[in-house]
């Protein structure tokens, strides 16, 4: 399929990414991309130690049984205080935080992680049912690579891992 230019893009000419007229001429292969499939993403992410913290128990299990499915290792905790140690005992390659969480928010549970020299090189994403501005910089501040608005999808959540563990 063909770019037009005047419909929502512009002329892959004028951009200076020399991939970009390649795309519009023969599309997106995946595998050239970087994509990885369902099929394929379950051997990627076994193994991956992955640490859900949320107060809401559904959120928990849903995370975990998504993960699971896809080979991870989900280790869960209820709130800041939980995490920390859990943290300290599993070494989790990417942690998944709530914001609005009881005694230890998420805004300081990831702040702690990031200031902690051992586990500082762990990617924390963070998960709110907020979706303002004012949140997501706040998360980005305190250390945060990503951020995800509940409820999450399945692809959300596994491109969020795929982005930020290098395997």
């Amino acid at each position: 399929m063909r770019a037009r230019k005047g419909i929502g893009c512009r002329d892959s000419r004028a951009l200076k990414c020399p991939a970009l007229p390649e795309v519009f001429e023969h599309g997106i292969d995946d595998r050239r991309a970087g994509w990885v499939g369902p099929a394929s993403g379950a051997s990627t992410l076994k193994g991956l130690k992955v640490l859900v913290i949320d107060d809401s128990k559904t959120i928990r299990r849903t995370a975990e049984t998504l993960l699971a499915k896809e080979g991870c290792e989900v280790f869960t905790a209820v709130d800041g205080f939980d995490a920390l140690a859990k943290i300290a005992d599993h070494q989790p390659d990417i942690v998944f935080v709530d914001i609005m969480m009881p005694r230890l928010d998420g805004y300081q549970t990831c702040a702690l992680i990031k200031h902690n020299k051992v586990f500082r090189s762990i990617p924390v994403i963070m998960l709110s049912s907020k979706d303002g501005l004012f949140d997501r910089a706040r998360g980005r501040i305190v250390g945060s690579e990503h951020y995800l608005t509940k409820p999450f999808t399945k692809d959300e959540l596994l491109g969020a891992i795929e982005s930020h563990v290098g395997r």
